[in-house]
Formats: C-alpha cells, sequence, structure tokens
C-alpha cells in the first residue's frame, strides 16, 4: 500500500529534531516507523533527505513517500493458535519464501479487526522455530505504545535456553550485531553493527550443556543465537549458528536420539512484561517450557543422575 503525505512543520517547531516534529504530525506512526523511514530516504525536508536528529527551523515542506509493505492483502488462515504463546516453527509474518501459513495470517482469521493495523498488531517479531510469548496490539494507539515502549527498552523479556558446553557463571554480552560479512542470510558481531546487549545466568549445569536464563536488553535480529554462538556457546539444534550436536560422555541412547534430532534452537520466550499502553499497569506473563524442551532438559538431569550413582563427576571447565 502506497503511503504519502505532505505536511509543513509549524513555526512553533523550531529547534526540534525532524522525527520528534514529526511523530507529533503523525501520530498514527511510531517514532521507530518514522526514523526508519527518514533513514531509508522516505522522507524529505524541502526535497533534501536528512537525519532524523537534523533540527527544524519550521515552515519546512516534508513529503512521505513510502511502500507499507505489511499492509498487502494477506489472508486470513484458519491456523490454530495458543493465545497463550506462539507456537515454535510458525514464521511471524509473510516474505519472501513464507507468503503465508504465518501468525500474521492466523491473527487475522482469530481477530479480523487487526485488518486494520499494520502488521496485523504484531509489535515484535520470534524467530521462527523459538517458541513462547508475543505481544500483538488491538489497536493503533496500543500498537504505537508498545512500540515506543521497546525502543525505550521497558519491555522485559526472558527466555530459557539450552546451550552447548558448561558455563560457569552468569553475565553480560555486549557486543555489536549486524549482517555477516559473507553470508547475507546470517547476523554476527561485527564492528559497526547496531548495539546489542544480552545478559545471562545459570539455571542448571550438565556434563556438557548448560540451561540458562536470557534477559534481552535490545531486540536485534538473532540476537541471543548470534551473542551465545559468539562466545562459543551455541544452542542446541541450532543449524544456522549452532553446528553439530555436543554428546558428553557416557551419553545414553535416548539423551543421544533427543540431541542428534533436536530440530530447533532450544529457545523458548518464558516471560514478559510491559506496561499496559492505556491504563498505564504494569503487567507481565509467563509461558510453560513446550515439550521439547521439557524432554531435552528431562534428558540431560537423567544423564546427571546417572553420573552422580556412579561415584560423582568433577567438571572443570577451561576457556580457550
Amino acid at each position: 500500500m502506497k503511503i504519502q503525505k505532505t505536511v509543513q512543520i509549524p513555526l512553533e517547531a523550531a529547534g526540534q529534531r525532524l522525527d520528534q516534529a514529526l511523530s507529533s504530525l503523525w501520530p498514527d506512526y511510531s517514532r521507530n516507523r518514522i526514523q526508519a523511514w527518514i533513514r531509508d530516504g522516505r522522507i524529505t525536508v524541502d526535497g533534501v533527505a536528512m537525519k532524523p536528529r537534523s533540527k527544524v527551523l519550521g515552515g519546512e515542506t516534508v513529503v512521505l513517500d513510502a511502500e507499507e509493505a505489511d499492509e498487502v492483502e494477506d489472508q486470513a488462515q484458519a491456523i490454530e493458535l495458543n493465545i497463550v504463546y506462539e507456537p515454535a516453527g510458525m514464521v511471524v509474518h509473510p516474505a519472501a519464501g513464507n507468503p503465508d501459513g504465518t501468525l500474521l495470517n492466523a491473527l487475522l482469521h482469530h481477530d479480523p479487526v487487526l485488518r486494520s493495523l499494520p502488521r496485523a498488531g504484531i509489535v515484535h517479531r520470534l524467530d521462527k522455530d523459538t517458541s513462547g510469548l508475543l505481544v500483538v496490539a488491538r489497536t493503533s494507539l496500543a500498537q504505537n505504545r508498545l512500540i515506543e515502549q521497546l525502543a525505550a527498552r521497558t519491555v522485559s523479556r526472558e527466555y530459557d535456553a539450552v546451550v552447548n558446553g558448561v558455563l560457569i557463571a552468569g553475565a553480560t554480552i555486549d557486543a555489536p550485531i549486524g549482517r555477516h560479512p559473507r553470508d547475507r542470510q546470517r547476523q554476527a558481531v561485527v564492528q559497526g553493527g547496531r548495539e546489542a546487549i544480552t545478559h545471562y545466568r545459570v539455571v542448571k549445569r550438565y556434563a556438557a550443556h548448560s540451561w540458562l536464563r536470557v534477559k534481552l536488553e535490545t531486540g536485534r535480529t538473532h540476537q541471543i543465537r548470534v551473542h551465545m554462538a559468539h562466545i562459543r556457546h551455541p544452542l542446541v539444534g541450532d543449524a544456522t549458528y549452532g553446528g553439530r550436536p555436543k554428546l558428553p560422555k557416557g551419553a545414553d541412547d535416548a539423551l543421544i536420539d533427543i540431541l542428534r534430532h533436536f530440530r530447533r534452537q532450544a529457545l523458548h520466550a518464558r516471560k514478559l512484561g510491559l506496561i499496559h499502553p492505556v491504563s498505564g499497569e504494569l503487567m507481565s506473563w509467563e509461558a510453560p517450557l513446550p515439550d521439547d524442551m521439557k524432554a531435552l532438559i528431562e534428558a540431560l538431569d537423567d544423564h546427571a543422575r546417572g553420573e552422580d550413582d556412579a561415584g560423582g563427576v568433577e567438571v572443570i571447565y577451561v576457556r580457550d
């Protein structure tokens, strides 16, 4: 859908940032969206592309010429949804290679009023094959305010993850993320990438794996997967960033089978907290571990108990 608008910056807005002034003039769009349009050259000021932080003088003519790609005629589809959390394996919204069968199609079937909102009210994404909680807005006001909360980092997102290797203690990973220099389908820690901060703590250590609780401070594409691979502890089952499964010494057939056939990254968005966009109330929700991750952790627990019954082991972790 084509979006074309022309406005004049009011004189009283003199000295404001361009994105700030336009947010007041176009309240139906979040500042994040306006900033993206400015950076992409979709917004010009007196015929010139500018930066979001550029100061306005007042009286300038602003032209917006953009495509709202997410407002194509997506079809409502009867896809079963658990409204507590997004099923793993479902793409969030249509894109190249996934024209339908997505969460967006299911939402349009569940609640047709969402057709009036960009991306059917979807506020943020989960990677395909990551299970867990995802928030969807039902009004334009709620969607814009929730997007602003994400930008302000007031949305709390906590994940369960099972990674390869033994981590002794929690830590913070502060490493910028951008496109992989050689593989455009992947992300990587790169100089000049966007700020990315991940906090994690250890829930349980095993012979060759660790169960972690991970909190996002920022929300870059594939952030947890990239950061854990960067510190050489990729997620179990992550074919893109993890490589071959790591089998602990003395693993029984059941554990070997689960590790070799875990078909997705072992990552689950377990807890989501936010400020209600209308009432201002602090709210949070939790989603229990899905069956596949529960079975993985149970198999690791069984193996750990077997080692203890055999006389116990001492794990010494040596970092390269």
